[in-house]
């Protein structure tokens, strides 16, 4: 079970990190649409366009429903949401520590402006 998180997390980051996609996504996530309407305003082919699509939906961030001929793409936001979650627990670390050399530096400075007055 965490390896199989762990590879999602892999790949929703991966799937972010490249400009395309997420602009991709940001579209999706406003409003589904066509492969084609979400290729309309990249200066790249539908056949590249389409692959960075893959990758998303590999990641899981998004899912493709075929009505007819026509394939629509919608966000899951889901998979966001464990990524986040990820970062949460690393920023909840790094401000614990931030608030702790606070403390630090202010008995420092205290502990210096007593030695002066002194």
């Amino acid at each position: 079970m965490v390896e199989y998180k762990e590879v999602l997390l892999d790949q929703t980051y991966a799937a972010l990190a490249d400009q395309t996609r997420r602009a991709l996504l940001l579209r999706l996530l406003q409003q589904e649409a066509r492969v084609t309407e979400l290729a309309e305003p990249f200066a790249m082919s539908l056949n590249a366009v389409s692959k960075h699509l893959q990758v998303l939906e590999r990641a899981g961030l998004i899912r493709r429903e075929v009505r007819g001929r026509e394939h629509y793409l919608f966000a899951d936001p889901e998979p966001l949401q464990q990524a986040v979650d990820w970062l949460n627990t690393y920023r909840q670390f790094w401000e614990q520590r931030l608030d702790r050399l606070e403390v630090f530096l202010r008995q420092k400075k205290t502990a210096k402006n007593a030695r002066r007055k002194a």
